[in-house]
C-alpha cells in the first residue's frame, strides 16, 4: 500500500471505531441517562437511520462533482458536531437534531471513503484494498464497542458526555489526517462528454448495476439486518440462548472475519465474482439450517448454543468472501467519473435493507420461529439465484479481473459502450 491508501485505511478504521464507540449505547443514553423515555430513544434510532437515507442520494452527486475528499471532510465535521451536541443535549428536540447530524455524517463517510479507495487503487489491487477496509472496519467496531462499554456508567451522565466528546475529537483528528491525503486526479462529471446530467437515470439504465443493487438488498436484508434483531430474538426465544452466549456468538462472527479475511482472499481473487457471491448464498443457507437446529431441534442446551454460535461464524465466513468481491464490482461497473454516484447508490440500498430487515425479522424471530427460519433460508438461496443471473450481465473483465486485468479500466471505471448497450 502507498502512503495515501494507508491514510484512507486509517480513516476507515477510525470512522468504524466511532460507530462502535457510541451507537450501541444511544438507546440507554436517551431513555435512561437523559430520562427522555423509550419512545424518544426509539425515535433517535429511527432518525439516525432516516438521516442516512435522506443524505445518501445527494452525497453521490456531490462526490462526483466535488471529489470524495471534500465531501468526506464535510461529513466528518458534521458528525463531530452531532456527536458533541448529543453528549450535551438534554431535551428531545436537541437530541433528535444531534442524532440526525451524527447519522448523516457517518452515512456519507462510507461512499466517500469507498470512492477514495477506488481512485487510489487499480484493478489488480482493488480486491485486496476492500478486503483490508472490511477487516479494519470490523476491528474498529469491535474495539470501539469494547472501550465505550468500559467508559460509560448509566448512573453518571458525565461519562456519556465524555464518550461523545471523545468521538467528536476523534472525527476532528481524522479531518487533520485525511486533509493530508493527496488524491490522484479522477475524472469529474464535467470532464466526460454527454455526462452533464441524468446520473441517476444513467445508473438505472445499467442493468448489471440494477441487478447488483437488488442482490445487495437481499444480502444485507438476509444477513446484516438480522444480526441484532431477528436472529438474536430467535436465539433467546426459540433456542434459550443466554445473553452471554449471544455475546459469544457475535464475537465468533468477528473472529471468523479476522481469521478468514486474508485466508480466503487469494481463493476469491481467482474465481468469478458471481460464483463467489452464489457460494456465499449457499453458506448462509447452511447457516440458517444450523440456526433452525438450534431453536427447533431437540438436542441439549449445550448443542443448541454451539449451533447458534456456529451460525454467526458461518455468516462471518460469507462476509469475508463478500468484502473483496461486491465493493470492487460496484467500482468496476461505474462509468468514468461516476464511482461516487454508484458507491452512494449501493450505500443507499444497504441502508434500506438495514432499516427493513429488523422491522421484518424482529417480530418473526421472536414469535414465528419456524416461518422465520424458512423465510431467510429461501432468501439465502435467492442470493445464489440472483448471483448466477448477475453473472450473465457482466463482462469477463468485470466478473473475473484476474484473467483480464489489463482490460479493466483503472480507478473503477467501465467502458461507456457497456452502459449504453445495457440501457
Amino acid at each position: 500500500m502507498g502512503a495515501e491508501m494507508r491514510r484512507i485505511h486509517v480513516g476507515n478504521a477510525l470512522s468504524a471505531f466511532g460507530l462502535g464507540f457510541t451507537v450501541p449505547y444511544l438507546y440507554v443514553y436517551v431513555a435512561q441517562v437523559r430520562d427522555l423515555g423509550a419512545m424518544t430513544a426509539s425515535l433517535v434510532l429511527a432518525v439516525f437511520a432516516v438521516a442516512a437515507l435522506v443524505v445518501l442520494p445527494f452525497a453521490g452527486r456531490a462526490i462526483v462533482r466535488r471529489g470524495p475528499l471534500p465531501v468526506l471532510l464535510v461529513a466528518l465535521v458534521t458528525a463531530a458536531l452531532g456527536a458533541l451536541s448529543l453528549g450535551l443535549s438534554g431535551s428531545p428536540t436537541t437530541v433528535l437534531l444531534s442524532a440526525a447530524a451524527l447519522g448523516a455524517g457517518q452515512a456519507v463517510m462510507q461512499p466517500a471513503l469507498a470512492t477514495m479507495i477506488v481512485d487510489c487503487s487499480s484493478a489488480e489491487t482493488r480486491s485486496r484494498a476492500f478486503a483490508t477496509q472490511f477487516f479494519l472496519q470490523n476491528l474498529g467496531l469491535g474495539v470501539g464497542g469494547l472501550i465505550g462499554g468500559h467508559l460509560v456508567d448509566i448512573t453518571r451522565a458525565g461519562s456519556f458526555t465524555l464518550l461523545f466528546s471523545i468521538e467528536a475529537a476523534m472525527f476532528l483528528l481524522l479531518v487533520v489526517v485525511m486533509s493530508s491525503v493527496r488524491m490522484p486526479r479522477s475524472p469529474k462529471i464535467e470532464d466526460v462528454p454527454g455526462r452533464s446530467g441524468g446520473g441517476w437515470r444513467q445508473l438505472l439504465g445499467n442493468r448489471a448495476m440494477v441487478q447488483l443493487c437488488v442482490l445487495g438488498f437481499v444480502l444485507f436484508f438476509a444477513c446484516y439486518g438480522q444480526f441484532e434483531s431477528g436472529l438474536s430474538a430467535y436465539g433467546v426465544e426459540a433456542a434459550g440462548i443466554s445473553t452471554s452466549a449471544l455475546g459469544t456468538a457475535l464475537a465468533a462472527n468477528t473472529a471468523m472475519i479476522v481469521v478468514a479475511q486474508f485466508a480466503v482472499l487469494k481463493f476469491v481473487e481467482r474465481r468469478k465474482r458471481s460464483r463467489v457471491i452464489a457460494a456465499v448464498g449457499l453458506i448462509w443457507a447452511l447457516a440458517w439450517v444450523v440456526a433452525g437446529y438450534a431453536g427447533l431441534g431437540h438436542g441439549s442446551q449445550a448443542m443448541a448454543t454451539a449451533a447458534f454460535v456456529s451460525t454467526y461464524a458461518l455468516f462471518g465466513l460469507g462476509e469475508a468472501m463478500l468484502s473483496p468481491t461486491v465493493a470492487p464490482l460496484v467500482a468496476d461497473l461505474a462509468p468514468s467519473g461516476m464511482a461516487g454516484q454508484y458507491n452512494s447508490a449501493f450505500a443507499l440500498v444497504k441502508q434500506l435493507a438495514l432499516a427493513v430487515g429488523p422491522a421484518v425479522g424482529g417480530p418473526m424471530g421472536a414469535s414465528l420461529h419456524a416461518p422465520y427460519i424458512v423465510t431467510f433460508l429461501l432468501f439465502s438461496l435467492g442470493i445464489t439465484f440472483l448471483a448466477v443471473r448477475l453473472g450473465r450481465q457482466l463482462t469477463p473483465a468485470q466478473n473475473q479481473p484476474s484473467l483480464a486485468g489489463s482490460r479493466v479500466v483503472a480507478r473503477g471505471t467501465a467502458p461507456v459502450e457497456q452502459v449504453t448497450t445495457a440501457a
